[in-house]
């Protein structure tokens, strides 16, 4: 087991620099000593003489960076290692005077500051007094640079940005290397331009520095502890970041007079009374900061409309009326490009479906999530069960239990019961139309526009969800995947044509191709009875311009059923069966490595290429289908083999922009996108992979790369590799300010909260889970907005395959802790229950779904259920009522009451400072009228010291105290059970349960 790591918290003195994200500001000053009081004695009668020696040693043989005199005086004792620093004297020469007293002479050795050493072969130099040449062991009395004028001495020009700072002062605290620090604190630096600090450093014969940066007042930038290494030259130091041989960062900026490249590849594709339009990016020598797409036609006239992205859904438009488009690119000095190309689209008649809904836009941190397989939840309608063509072979049929068994109408019947447990988000997995041959869980997208058959039902559309979802004021929060398509592609960007022949051997599995009949997943080909057709993807004919190697040809390998396999027969990475424009064609080698982020996963998850604009224009427009349905937020798939350049760049802008075009700013402000960063270790960065560390996805990213995205990505991978996990940037935003709530600062923030791995992954013991958050939280934009939950459908704690099974206890304390504590609870179904506790999650077909975590659950639904409210059920009957009377369904509606009734356990900050018990902590919410305080403990006592006076109410049993000397102690509750005491508190909230009594 990793030992658990606690990091304390800075003071008052800190704030400054850690909300600059700029770690060890308030460290001790490198070089800085306490100041001494000198105490002057009587002079002697008659002074002494003192004898000198000037030192002059040989440098050329050497070429050391340094040069140090280490000595002693005849008869004295030897200076402190390394000794004092030479100067330059002449060219290849390096001199220092010492005194020696009354010594007529002194013994010497010269070193390099870093353990190299000239000691005469070890038996040092003797030298006398005057002026003493050392050159290649030679000595010698004399000056050798009498006549030379010195050398000149090297420079550094250093400019020092204090924009994340907001310092009115700079000071450079320094040393040559091998050389003296400054006198604290240090040199005055000049204010350059607007957020730039520059000052000139004298080097000597040393060719670098070590500095440290302060605002006069005491608080320092010393690069976390580690000061900054900076040559000669220009450099500079930015956010942590020096960058050598710099430009002039106050240098006039030429005008930008060159526009943007025309857009090309424009095409308009019509859908109902919608035409989506697409694009490749323009290009532009500073980059382009928008697109004006102009539309003709209609009684409308010409109508321009800002785009950020490279594609545009142009909704609500008249009935079979002919538009023409032409896109501009625009970039940030307002020149305009060329138009493009025109594209024309002609709209069809006015669809019948229901409305679009509305996300409810309230901010994600009140909603805990339960979160469901769809497909394995509550069967609604029977009739669009699917079992594939792995039914038998699992081992689903002989239990009657296909694999689409769940649906939307059995989850909008059993909303009551979700609502009844206290949770108003749900969490439900991918919606798109699926196709392998075992996809119920809905990661094989094969057509992204298209809802999934096998989920709907007749009055139980997606839509029909999201909107009963909303009418019981629940979110609905969509999982979405951006990384990968089926192994059969993507339907409307790219599906490979495979080798098939319908032997006697294969024809079982081979359909002809019926013409008219397309895959949906659901429909049953009435020939053959199937209803996973896949006669459109099989083909003895080979496609023109293949590149796959031997087509139809038998490898000489065999099936598992024995029968003979063939080339180019299933589609994988490198078979030359994908474009590579399209899709990467490569297997993962390394799972920490760049490859990660640009291979396929797995043989049923074909890797798309994000960084080609049209794969970017194809998702895009699919998930703005769903924004446009009022989805609340997405959950975004494995989220960490994207880069983050292509996050920022492109998926998460067009995000915002569509909500904020469909529904407002208010409710993209709250669009919740949470992504599934896997990062299976227990240390705060991935096997110290910064790239695929979760906190890693929050941030914007901190400098400008290639226009390319492919290149970009490859750019920003190496850089961030490079600045390690020590020059991250750093937040205060989860963190209070002594006993304050402070304004958070995202303007850092890129757009992506995450899954808290790190918890999950040490939730075997609770109190674990809670030191390892703790630890990770200064890293994350802001871990108020952490997704954290124990267990998945695909892992447990610890990367085990099987679901939670530490038992009811732990159950509870996990819960306790993940209410109170920071970020979001979630809940995967069933836990509440301890469903399936020990299972091994998930087997694919290799074994049958009612003995894994992936079971049914709906036999524990059945019969009626009605919520009168969040935590409270009015009415229930049959096997649901037996199911809602468990202990920790009794435990988790509690929880949710309080957490509810209590704004500090929703979005506070917390400390731990001045706390002294296990899993305890203080959290502050303030906004407007609201000031929400608390202080928790989960199982064990605390006490608390430092806050502020008045009275606390704990919110679990009533207790009332009365603070006045700022310190309250608690007792230990006992496992699971917990304690929340709240400043003004509304008093004791729910009845007491198993647990919270």
């Amino acid at each position: 087991m990793t030992p658990t790591r606690t990091r304390p918290r800075g003071r008052a003195l800190a704030l400054l620099g850690v909300a600059a994200g700029l770690t060890g500001l308030v460290a001790a000053p490198p070089g800085a000593s306490p100041s001494t009081a000198v105490a002057l004695s009587a002079a002697p009668a008659a002074a002494v003489a003192e004898n000198t020696a000037t030192v002059h040693y040989w440098t050329k043989t050497k070429n050391w960076s340094a040069y140090n005199l280490h000595y002693a005086p005849d008869g004295g004792t030897w200076t402190t290692v390394p000794g004092t620093a030479m100067e330059a004297a002449c060219t290849d020469w390096v001199k220092k005077t010492v005194s020696l007293g009354s010594a007529a002479g002194l013994q010497a050795t010269f070193n390099n500051g870093t353990g190299t050493w000239d000691n005469n072969g070890g038996r040092n130099y003797a030298l006398g007094t005057g002026n003493i040449t050392v050159k290649d062991g030679v000595v010698a009395h004399s000056d050798p640079c009498a006549d030379t004028p010195p050398p000149a001495a090297n420079k550094a020009t250093v400019y020092y940005s204090s924009a994340s700072l907001g310092w009115s002062t700079v000071n450079v605290h320094y040393r040559p290397a091998g050389g003296a620090w400054t006198t604290v604190p240090g040199l005055g630096m000049t204010a350059a331009c607007t957020g730039w600090w520059k000052r000139e450093l004298d080097l000597g014969t040393a060719t670098s520095l070590k500095a440290a940066f302060n605002n006069g007042n005491g608080v320092w930038d010393n690069n976390g502890g580690s000061d900054y290494t900076i040559g000669t030259g220009t450099s500079t130091v930015r956010d942590r970041v020096v960058t050598a041989n710099a430009s002039d960062p106050c240098a006039a900026t030429p005008p930008d007079t060159q526009a943007p490249t025309a857009p090309a590849g424009v095409t308009a594709t019509a859908d109902g009374v919608s035409v989506l339009l697409s694009w490749n990016a323009a290009t532009d020598d500073r980059g382009v900061t928008k697109y004006q797409v102009t539309r003709v036609g209609g009684s409308t006239g010409t109508v321009v409309t800002d785009v950020g992205s490279t594609v545009f859904s142009d909704t609500n438009l008249a009935e079979r009326t002919a538009y023409t488009y032409t896109v501009k690119a625009v970039d940030a000095a307002g020149n305009v490009s060329a138009a493009s190309a025109p594209a024309s689209a002609t709209t069809g008649d006015r669809p019948t479906a229901p409305a679009n809904g509305k996300p409810l836009g309230t901010d994600p941190r009140k909603d805990p999530i339960y979160f469901v397989l769809t497909a394995r939840f509550h069967d609604g309608d029977p009739s669009n069960n699917r079992g594939g063509s792995q039914h038998v072979k699992s081992g689903n049929a002989a239990n009657d239990d296909p694999m689409f068994r769940g649906d939307f109408k059995g989850l909008i019947q059993k909303l009551d019961y979700i609502k009844g447990l206290g949770f108003s988000a749900v969490w439900v997995t991918p919606v798109v139309l699926n196709r392998s041959d075992y996809d119920y869980h809905g990661y094989h997208g094969y057509d992204f526009y298209k809802v999934d058959p096998r989920l709907e039902s007749a009055g139980a559309s997606y839509q029909d969800l999201i909107d009963a979802a909303h009418a019981k004021g629940m979110k609905i929060y969509q999982d979405v995947v951006y990384n990968h398509s089926s192994r059969w592609g993507a339907k409307g960007l790219f599906t490979p044509t495979v080798y098939g022949v319908r032997d006697t051997q294969w024809s079982w599995y081979y359909d002809e191709k019926q013409p008219g009949f397309e895959y949906d997943g659901l429909t049953i080909d009435t020939k053959t009875g199937k209803s996973y057709y896949n006669g459109d993807l099989w083909s003895t004919a080979e496609p023109a311009g293949n590149t796959c190697v031997n087509w139809g040809k038998p490898t000489g390998g065999k099936s598992a059923e024995g029968y003979t396999v063939y080339n180019c027969q299933w589609p994988s990475p490198t078979s030359g069966m994908f474009p590579k424009e399209l899709y990467h064609p490569c297997w993962i080698g390394n799972w920490e490595g760049e490859d990660s982020r640009s291979c396929w996963l797995h043989e049923d998850l074909a890797d798309f290429n994000t960084e080609n604009a049209t794969v970017q224009n194809h998702l895009i427009g699919a998930y703005n289908k769903y924004i446009d349905m009022g989805v609340d937020g997405f959950r975004v798939d494995t989220a960490v083999h994207i880069p983050r350049t292509t996050w920022n760049r492109r998926f998460l802008p067009a995000i915002q922009e569509r909500v904020t075009q469909r529904h407002g700013a208010e409710a993209a402000k709250n669009f919740f996108v949470f992504g599934e960063v896997a990062a299976f270790v227990n240390d705060k960065w991935n096997r110290g992979s910064v790239n695929h560390s979760a906190q890693f996805f929050t941030w914007k990213e901190r400098k400008e790369y290639d226009a390319d995205d492919a290149r970009a990505a490859l750019e920003m991978y190496d850089y961030e590799q490079q600045q390690g996990t020590g020059n991250q940037p750093t937040s205060t935003n989860a963190f209070l300010n002594g006993n304050s709530y402070h304004a958070p600062d995202h303007s850092r923030f890129s757009g992506m909260n995450v899954i808290d791995m790190r918890m999950h992954m040490n939730f075997g013991d609770a109190s674990n889970a809670f030191s390892n958050g703790k630890d990770s939280d200064d890293s994350y934009n802001d871990a108020t907005y952490n997704v954290v939950y124990v267990d998945s459908h695909d892992y447990g704690p610890n990367k085990s395959s099987e679901r939670y099974t530490g038992g009811t206890d732990a159950w509870a304390e996990n819960m306790s802790l993940m209410w109170t504590f920071r970020g979001i609870p979630t809940l995967y179904y069933g836990s509440e229950i301890e469903f399936q506790k020990g299972q091994k999650i998930d087997c694919g077909p290799s074994c049958p779904l009612a003995t894994t975590g992936r079971a049914y659950y709906g036999a524990h639904l059945a019969g009626t259920v009605t919520a009168s409210d969040f935590s409270k059920v009015s009415e229930a009957s049959g096997q649901v009522a037996t199911t809602l009377q468990q202990p920790l369904v009794k435990h988790v509606q509690r929880l949710n009451e309080i957490r509810r009734a209590v704004p500090a356990l929703q979005m506070g900050q917390y400390s731990t400072e001045g706390i002294s018990g296990g899993m305890a902590f203080k959290r502050r919410y303030t906004s407007g009228s609201t000031d929400s305080f608390a202080l928790v403990t989960v199982s064990g006592g605390a006490t608390y010291s430092g806050i502020p006076n008045g009275t606390y109410t704990d919110a679990v049993t009533g207790d009332v105290r009365t603070v006045t000397g700022g310190t309250l102690t608690v007792g230990a509750p006992g496992k699971g059970n917990l304690r929340v005491y709240v400043l003004n508190g509304p008093g004791k909230i729910g009845t007491a349960g198993p647990y919270l009594k």
